[in-house]
């Protein structure tokens, strides 16, 4: 691994696969989901080896790492996870009960025959699946 001294925020938590995609984490920055040692993590922030990351997740929680080690080149997922440290604290079983029951409920179903969702569906689907409200 090329290793650097700073690099951009949104394409470290890119390389790191704590995003699918950069665009999805400068979307995370970009609606304050994203703090950097306690400040709001604009995607052109600059992260450094032991800044803290704190990252909002649909649903209420929360990931917490710590950056190790840089790189802007995309590796194999196993390695990524060696950029971090996840201090993630263990869910509760209460958290892990209301996860399983948000897993059970399932959306209302389309009526049969009513073709393809039109575009505020396909917009209202989208907010159901992040579990973010669109700002």
């Amino acid at each position: 691994m090329d290793e650097m001294e700073s690099l951009r925020l949104d394409i470290w938590l890119d390389v790191a696969c704590l995003f699918k995609t950069r665009s999805q984490a400068q979307a995370a920055c970009k609606r304050g989901r994203v703090d950097v040692n306690g400040q709001n993590g604009k995607p052109h922030r600059v992260i450094r080896p032991g800044d803290r990351i704190n990252i909002s997740l649909p649903g209420g929680g929360k990931r917490i790492v710590v950056v190790k080690t840089l790189t802007d080149r995309h590796i194999p997922r196993a390695q990524a996870r060696e950029l971090f440290d996840d201090l993630t604290p263990k869910p509760t079983p209460e958290e892990l009960e209301l996860r399983k029951l948000q897993r059970l409920s399932t959306p209302v179903p389309r009526v049969h025959g009513a073709g393809a969702p039109k575009k505020k569906e396909r917009r209202e689907l989208r907010r159901a699946k992040e579990g973010w409200a669109e700002e």
